[in-house]
């Protein structure tokens, strides 16, 4: 489920540069095919995320993922700009209610908080294979004379075998709220209020408006003019660079996945706020060394990050929610979707809109991505310094899991 909605949402990088030529539109108004997707997952998070803890996980599940089958089938007969922008964001709702209901299903089957990270690691792990897949596979579409919405109906149609396996599938035994009133939007609404949830949606919000600045905007950047093919990297020296920047966002995807296979292990093994401002701070450096050094150096340092990035998005969800009470889940899951998507929507707007006054220039929206990737990092030192969860990691650990001890 997550590689399936992952080769959409990470595939828009590759899909703006048909829509500009297809349609005519400026980079702001191309942003919107993300920036709409991640407003339609925000306001699912936060308004509906509750619905996994009311009404139970598999039927949030498929629902969820019905609407976005439907979005998908209906890709066949979109021939307006804003037909299409109205797909996406119904597709964005869609998600917004099969992943609350997916990562409160993570805390279901944890007998821990310390499996609670594995877990989430592992499941994030296949949405970078995912991410991988969709920009090959829409690479392959338009070389082979295909249009590139043919991507979301491949979606869709493994989108309905998901369906008729979540409908199969025996879930664990939920143990609904014993008051109805603890599973609302009120409820949820609530949650905006407390430290624990703001602060690892406040970090969720900037790492992802730093990390969607590489797949969004990096084709952009490293082009070298918006000619033909063969010009588009007449800047690269050699014929290695050419194709590395022609397969960067691929790259980029692959370094990611890779490294949260490696992050199961890891966060397994290590504490995990050291492991996220070392992390961190190995993402500023490869943003600042892709500006200082330009298109050339950018070409293997925003690549790079991929791997520095794969573990940070998923602890963040996985601690986040283990902060709080299993029947309580899907609406903590659903505000830090909220804050991810978020910052899927605006980082990338911003920088489309930074770059247009600039003169459409990429460079300067990814001026902004670096002050982002900065106050993440700022964000984990003070993590790292002060441990402000670790006293209630341990408590939940104990009250949810019947474990006793420290969290790692």
């Amino acid at each position: 489920m997550f590689m399936m909605f992952a080769m959409t949402s990470d595939s828009v990088g590759e899909i703006i540069k048909e829509v500009k030529i297809e349609f005519g539109v400026n980079n702001t108004q191309a942003s919107l095919m993300h920036s709409l997707f991640m407003v339609g997952i925000a306001f699912s998070g936060l308004f509906l995320g509750f619905l996994a803890d009311r009404f139970g996980r598999k039927p949030s599940l498929i629902l969820g993922l019905g609407l976005f089958a439907a979005s998908c089938y209906l890709f066949l007969v979109g021939e307006t700009f804003e037909f299409i922008l109205g797909l996406i964001t119904l597709s964005g709702l869609a998600v917004g209610i099969f992943k609350t209901a997916a990562l409160a299903l993570i805390g279901d089957i944890s007998t821990s908080t310390k499996q609670h990270t594995g877990t989430m690691n592992g499941a994030e792990a296949f949405f970078g294979v995912g991410a991988i897949i969709g920009p090959l596979l829409v690479a392959y579409l338009i070389r082979s004379g295909v249009h590139w919405m043919w991507l979301y109906v491949i979606a869709g149609g493994l989108c309905t075998i998901l369906i008729v396996m979540a409908l199969l599938v025996k879930y664990p035994e939920y143990q609904k709220p014993k008051t109805r009133g603890s599973a609302s939007l009120h409820e949820s609404l609530k949650l905006l209020k407390d430290p624990y949830a703001m602060g690892f949606s406040i970090g969720a919000f900037l790492y992802v408006a730093a990390e969607s600045a590489i797949y969004v905007w990096m084709p952009s950047y490293l082009i070298c003019n918006a000619g033909t093919v063969e010009d588009v990297f007449a800047c690269y020296s050699n014929d290695t660079n050419k194709v590395l920047a022609m397969y960067a966002v691929s790259i980029f995807f692959s370094l990611r996945a890779l490294g949260r296979f490696v992050g199961i292990w890891m966060m397994q093994r290590f504490e995990w706020s050291t492991v996220l401002v070392l992390f961190s701070f190995c993402i500023l450096v490869c943003f600042v060394g892709g500006l200082w050094g330009g298109k050339s150096v950018a070409l293997y340092l925003f690549p790079l990050s991929g791997i520095f990035m794969s573990v940070i998005y998923p602890t963040f969800n996985s601690k986040g929610i283990s902060c709080f009470p299993k029947y309580q889940h899907g609406a903590v899951a659903g505000v830090i979707l909220c804050f991810t998507a978020a910052g899927a929507a605006v980082g990338p707007l911003v920088m489309g809109i930074v770059s247009d006054m600039y003169g459409g220039d990429a460079k300067y929206g990814f001026i902004v991505a670096t002050g982002f990737a900065a106050l993440l990092f700022l964000g984990l030192v003070y993590n790292y310094l002060k441990r402000p969860t670790e006293a209630r990691l341990a408590q939940v650990e104990k009250s949810e899991y019947n474990v006793s001890g420290e969290p790692a």
